[in-house]
């Protein structure tokens, strides 16, 4: 199982007039999340479409426990349960700075040739990046 942990400062621009993030925000804080983990086993999409692999969001399931607010400090956990085939599934969990879990969330990803545009395995570099992690 892999794991990495990224933190985001809520910026003024994500929340309502409340100063509580607004719920559509999250997808982007999981891309972040999720880009820096592949950069942390020496990856990036950039690579993946470079080598004419690309890796749309097929599902994205997020539960919300508890608010975020302006300016929190936001720990999340990055986590692979599994070595992707032609599909690869992330699994968050998002803390505020008192270390309280606010949110849960599950982001399914496809791979896909971009010559074809068909469903394809996933790349042999990110399977090898992390096998090491499921030994």
């Amino acid at each position: 199982m892999f794991t990495s942990k990224t933190t985001i400062r809520v910026r003024y621009s994500e929340t309502d007039k409340m100063g509580v993030v607004y719920h559509g925000n999250y997808a982007q804080y999981l891309e972040v999340a999720r880009t820096d983990a592949l950069r942390q086993v020496g990856l990036t999409y950039k690579s993946f479409e470079e080598n004419g692999i690309m890796m749309p969001v097929l599902s994205l399931n997020c539960k919300f426990l508890k608010s975020a607010f302006y300016d929190d400090e936001l720990t999340i956990i990055t986590t692979i349960k599994t070595l992707p085939t032609i599909r690869i599934h992330f699994f968050y969990e998002i803390f505020n700075p008192q270390n309280e879990l606010i949110t849960t969330a599950e982001v399914e990803l496809v791979n896909i040739d971009m010559k074809t545009n068909k469903l394809t395995k996933a790349p042999t570099v990110l399977i090898d990046a992390l096998k090491p992690f499921f030994k």
